[in-house]
């Protein structure tokens, strides 16, 4: 088997990855708060750990890997934007949400196999601050339930600073109500024109940190394996994660690996709105500039270093990336089931996610364009010029796999799965989604989701039957 090294944020060495579970190999990544487009910024821990899930699903097998992306769909930034336009938290966040995923999709990133919502899970979220008072890690003060991080002497071990510096450092909120400057919300109070739910302490919401501690222990447990995010998450957000899941739950040990990707600049200086270089990705797409161009532009560099997006780059991405176009035209990619990638690829990739070498490995391969295409489409880079599909705009058979008379009934199976889909994000129920998902899978057939709609691939181990009913 590929060993796998990944360079750990918590211990600050590159390590051997060794699962908790081999047969449930679980990764959490933080993900958006829903209240406008995401920024150029904001795509890319997806794209870096979109590489992850594929390499894991790969070394492990697709069954045996679970990834979990949250939407912070409670915050208030939300109750902002709902005040100024005067529209309600509901159809923001339902909007919000769709863009976000098909803006992820126009960038070839696979769906997580969970994405929850923070507003699913308040019960695990009260239950876990109840907890935590219990066992004298909280405290109710002022209508607020604070963490007291005198009580967990390991805190500041990821990113590596005492309390001390910490308060000294950094621009922490002063409140009465606080016994320690450095204590952070669990809870707090909300007034009735803003979103709130019955608690023991009053009608109020969470705070920030709380939410993901909460989902990751529902989905994946006390303990799992890697848990990722942007560097500017480290602190303090995933100082509190790893404080508050380990005081409420002493037996595991939340994440064993943290990873995080560096920032990006925009023509060598921070992205900014003042500075005119302020880009959403749904900007980019609209000027025309491809999804695979911006998901290659963003591998060139590697994820442990700053990214500096610029023309020139995108101008080089769009000629190489025409260049595969050309070679592979006329070709059917392999069956997923069928392929292998070339090891020279995936051992780039083992290597804590060397990006940049495995496309250079991609860009040998031209004189080899079957090998071009599948290592192609293996690294996420899903154009027109290689689809093997059938979509919900039309049947679209490039590569053969499915027996016509299925045509049809794939067909309505993608339309179903995306309408289903479309109200899930509006109900916040996924449950008859993944239902449907789990069949198709079961079927032998591949489900994408994208912008574009869904996909759905048959494999070599298509069974048409297990398709009735459905």
């Amino acid at each position: 088997m590929t060993i796998i090294k990944l360079h750990n944020t918590k211990t600050r060495r590159k390590e051997v990855f060794t699962p908790l579970n081999p047969d449930n190999v679980r990764m959490y990544v933080c993900g958006p708060t829903v209240y406008d487009r995401a920024h150029l910024g904001n795509a890319r821990p997806v794209v870096v750990f979109d590489m992850l899930y594929r390499l894991l699903r790969h070394v492990h097998g697709a069954d045996h890997v679970t990834y979990v992306r949250n939407f912070t769909d409670v915050d208030d930034k939300i109750n902002a934007k709902a005040a100024q336009t005067g529209r309600s938290i509901g159809d923001i966040t339902a909007e919000t949400i769709r863009w976000y995923l098909d803006d992820m999709g126009a960038l070839g990133a696979l769906e997580p196999d969970h994405m929850p919502r923070a507003t699913a899970y308040i019960g695990a979220m009260i239950a876990m601050i109840e907890d935590l008072i219990a066992k004298g890690h909280a405290y109710a003060a002022g209508g607020h339930v604070l963490f007291a991080v005198d009580s967990y002497s390991r805190y500041g071990a990821l990113s590596g600073r005492t309390v001390e510096d910490m308060i000294a450092g950094a621009r922490v909120e002063v409140a009465p109500y606080k016994r320690n400057p450095m204590d952070f919300v669990l809870w707090k109070p909300s007034t009735d024109d803003l979103p709130g739910w019955d608690s023991p302490w009053g009608r109020g919401r969470p705070g920030w940190h709380i939410e993901c501690s909460a989902m990751a222990q529902e989905l994946l447990g006390a303990s799992f394996d890697i848990h990722g995010g942007g560097i500017d998450l480290a602190f303090p957000h995933h100082e509190n994660e790893i404080a508050q899941s380990c005081c409420a739950h002493p037996e595991g040990g939340f994440a064993t690996v943290w990873m995080h990707n560096e920032m990006l600049l925009v023509e060598g200086k921070k992205m900014s709105k003042s500075l005119g270089n302020f880009f959403t990705v749904r900007d980019l797409l609209d000027q025309g500039i491809p999804g695979e161009v911006i998901r290659y532009v963003f591998l060139m560099t590697h994820y442990r270093k700053p990214m500096d997006w610029t023309a020139d780059k995108a101008a080089q991405a769009q000629k190489t990336l025409e260049n595969w176009r050309s070679v592979t035209r006329d070709l059917h990619p392999t069956p997923l089931s069928q392929f292998a990638p070339d090891p020279a690829l995936v051992a780039a990739l083992a290597n804590d996610l060397n990006t940049h070498s495995a496309l250079a490995r991609v860009n040998e391969l031209r004189t080899e364009p079957q090998k071009l295409l599948d290592n192609a489409r293996f690294m996420g880079f899903l154009s027109d010029g290689y689809r093997q599909a059938t979509s919900v705009q039309g049947i679209e058979t490039t590569g053969n796999t499915a027996m016509p008379e299925s045509s049809d009934m794939l067909s309505s199976l993608a339309q179903k799965l995306n309408d289903l889909r479309a109200d899930a994000i509006q109900s916040k129920d996924f449950a008859d989604v993944d239902r449907l998902k789990a069949a198709l899978l079961d079927a032998g057939i591949e489900v994408r989701m994208s912008k574009d709609g869904v996909e759905l691939v048959p494999g070599p181990g298509f069974d048409p039957a297990k398709l009735e009913g459905l």
